[in-house]
């Protein structure tokens, strides 16, 4: 955690000045009412909310400390109960749906809710919040967690939030979901650094979490140089497991500066030399390319930067087939034939065919989804070149893929060319007939059907 930027606690106590200087919060003190909270959650708590946003958007690591400001009474409770649901989503969980770990700010934003003065408003609205979160905990941390209070009214409230059908996992689960779609359009992500051995064991599922988030959002990323650098550049990491999957991640998903991309390719290097690392890196390799985020030919472009080719192992091989690939198009006779090769001098079902097939498919996918409907010749055209790596691959699961991709842009083409005695109409139409049919995607009657006229049945 890192501590926030003065000019974050600047903005703070002007707002918490506000609050105390304003006259709604002397009408609540006055009535006590409901609706007078109301008014003054409505007007101060989005102002909160923005310099939260601020925080989030430049200084990710920051948030924490940063929401630990709000426990100060001037604050009134403003703005924690979505801090309270933002710390229950940060937690890493496991198979059981458990967190993987004890999670310590979502205790202390609870205790700061529970010890608030104005705690009989604030309970109204965190009661889904904590039940999902004491789902998600243990029974020891609840127990520790209601021992910190002696009012009966707070421990009642804390044990109507235990609620008996969360004891089955489907039902946490199903709760996680819910609670989860309420924040997705959030920005509420942050993570912890690891500064030893220690550390990364513990910290490295939500580092790993937060990277990829950091990575498939459209966020300015230069606050993240030095914590990375730190991260890539620790020799004692290399001892762990976890540690191969983060730089990884640091390689493909960030522009890393000059001193990173060094310690990446020295860190590398030194984990090289164990006899299992092939098959350790490209198994974590293709764990990335399932990833939400995918893995862009422009990414493994730069993760094959921070790859020496010095020694020779499988990270050599395949790099050198993807340089070519990368530097000339997949569509390039050189790049087909750098393909053919790695792939025939390894087995077919083999982890490093696997990632080379996906790749593959990350380039087809990339240009259909990039190419309008008017450019349909070109889909045409690089048709050819699908069926040379289907033949390459001779590969059941690739070939699904490459119909999915291609029935998917036919769908948009439909959309776009309706009138059936058009030239542009019937060109596509015979063209997926002839294909689709000769790629074995569809029969003649499956054709028929994805182009007959549905009729609106009369009202």
């Amino acid at each position: 955690m890192e501590s926030i930027d003065q000019m974050y606690i600047t903005s703070l106590e002007s707002i918490k000045s506000g609050i105390q200087n304003s006259d709604l919060l002397a009408a609540y003190l006055d009535s006590e009412e409901v609706d007078d909270f109301k008014a003054l959650k409505e007007y101060f708590e989005p102002q909160i909310n923005e310099l939260h946003e601020k925080v989030a958007a430049e200084n990710p690591l920051q948030l924490v400390s940063f929401e630990q400001k709000l426990f100060d009474e001037g604050f009134e409770g403003l703005y924690l109960p979505r801090v309270l649901g933002y710390s229950v989503l940060r937690g890493e969980i496991n198979q059981r749906i458990k967190y993987i770990r004890p999670q310590d700010h979502f205790r202390d934003v609870l205790v700061a809710i529970c010890n608030s003065l104005n705690f009989d408003q604030l309970k109204n609205r965190i009661g889904q919040t904590v039940s999902v979160g004491f789902a998600l905990s243990s029974d020891i941390w609840i127990s520790n967690l209601k021992g910190l209070f002696s009012n009966k009214k707070i421990t009642a409230f804390l044990d109507s939030q235990i609620l008996p059908r969360y004891r089955d996992e489907k039902s946490r689960l199903t709760g996680l979901v819910k609670f989860r779609k309420q924040f997705e359009s959030l920005n509420y992500q942050t993570a912890e650094f690891p500064h030893n051995l220690t550390d990364l064991k513990l910290f490295a599922p939500s580092v790993k979490s937060f990277l990829v988030y950091r990575a498939s959002k459209d966020f300015d990323n230069a606050n993240l140089a030095k914590p990375i650098h730190k991260l890539v550049s620790n020799k004692e990491f290399r001892e762990s497991q976890d540690f191969l999957e983060l730089i990884m991640i640091c390689g493909h998903y960030f522009d890393l500066d000059a001193s990173s991309k060094t310690a990446v390719s020295e860190a590398l290097d030194h984990l090289r030399e164990d006899p299992d690392f092939d098959h350790k890196y490209f198994s974590t390799y293709n764990s990335l390319l399932e990833e939400k985020i995918g893995m862009l030919p422009s990414m493994d472009k730069r993760m094959a930067g921070n790859v020496t080719r010095s020694l020779d192992d499988e990270l050599k091989a395949y790099y050198g087939v993807m340089d070519t690939v990368h530097g000339k198009g997949y569509v390039h006779e050189d790049s087909v034939e750098a393909v053919r090769a790695f792939y025939e001098n390894h087995e077919g079902l083999s982890v490093y065919n696997e990632c080379l097939r996906k790749q593959i498919i990350n380039y087809f996918s990339g240009f259909l989804s990039n190419i309008d409907e008017e450019s349909y010749a070109d889909y045409f055209e690089i048709s050819k070149t699908f069926t040379v790596y289907m033949d390459i691959f001779s590969n059941q699961e690739f070939n699904q893929d490459v119909k999915s991709i291609c029935l998917k842009y036919v769908k948009r083409l439909k959309k776009r060319f309706t009138d059936k005695r058009g030239k542009d109409y019937q060109d596509i139409k015979k063209f997926v007939k002839t294909s689709f049919t000769d790629l074995g995607f569809m029969t003649e009657k499956q054709i028929v059907e994805l182009f007959k006229t549905r009729r609106k049945p009369k009202s």
